[in-house]
Order: C-alpha cells, then structure tokens, then sequence
C-alpha cells in the first residue's frame, strides 16, 4: 500500500528571525528574540506580553547547583495567534523549555500548553543557534564556562 503524502497548507515563506534585545527576569539574564510574518516584526504588545508572564514561567530560585539563571525567550507572532517559549540551561547541558499561546486578537491572553511539540522550523534555528554557543561559550570552551560571551552572541536570519 503507498503511502499518502500530507498536503501543505500555504507554500513555504522565509521569516525573519531577529534578537530583539537581552532582558533581565529577577535573577534570569536573558536573550529575546522574535519571529514574525514576512515582512513584518513582531507586535510590540506581543512581545511586552511574554516578557510580562516570564517571571511566573521561569523556575525560582534562578541559580542553583544545577541551574545557572541564564535562558532564552522567543516571541512568535503569526498570522493565527502568538507563541511565548521560554528556554533555560540547566544540568550543564539540558535545555528546559514550556510554551504559552495566544490568540491572534488578544496578545496577552497567554495560555500554557500542556503537551507542547519540540517547535517549528523557524523556532528550531533559534534553538540550534543557542545549542553551539552552550557548548562553544559554556561546556567546551576551554577558558571554562563563559556566561557573558555566551549571552553576547545571537542569531539574525532571515528563514
């Protein structure tokens, strides 16, 4: 029996994928990014949303013996609604996540979800570019773990 391929909804489109700035969250120090529409930025309501919710999201105290209160936040902002995914280090190598959506019409009506999938491939390059600077800036630089360099780099794309 062949099987049937799915069919796509829209054609792929490039979107553009930028750092927006670093952000303290109590002891959190952290990296903002945002993803949009072709063509355009994230909503600036949008993105004061999730920055507003982070300090319920992410777990206190920041540092502790296995956690280094050092993370990253992006702020999807698509055509049916927002996302808010918040990312954090911890055990030396595990990256720890949790995910909150609103609808497109109320921004600030973020809401957990609770089985959330690993992302979309324009969150994933997010993911992929703060994997090697972890391992270049933190575990294997061998100057020993580099927090500030680590918190200095970022990606810009356009995907």
């Amino acid at each position: 029996m062949a099987a049937v391929a799915p069919t796509l909804g829209a054609p792929y489109e490039a979107r553009p994928i930028r750092f927006l700035r670093r952000e303290r969250c109590g002891a959190w120090r952290l990296k903002l990014y945002g993803i949009a529409l072709p063509g355009r930025e994230p909503r600036p309501e949008f993105v004061d949303a999730v920055m507003e919710l982070a300090p319920e999201v992410f777990p206190a105290p920041a540092q502790t013996d296995d956690r280094y209160g050092v993370g990253f936040v992006t702020a999807h902002d698509s055509a049916i609604g927002g996302l808010a995914l918040y990312y954090w280090w911890q055990s030396a190598n595990e990256c720890h996540y949790r995910v909150y959506a609103s609808p497109h019409d109320d921004p600030a009506a973020l809401v957990k979800i609770e089985d959330p999938g690993v992302g979309c491939v324009w969150e994933l390059e997010i993911v992929d570019f703060e994997r090697r600077a972890w391992l270049e800036d933190v575990l294997a630089n061998p100057d020993g773990p580099d927090f500030d360099r680590y918190l200095g780099r970022h990606v810009n794309a356009d995907l």
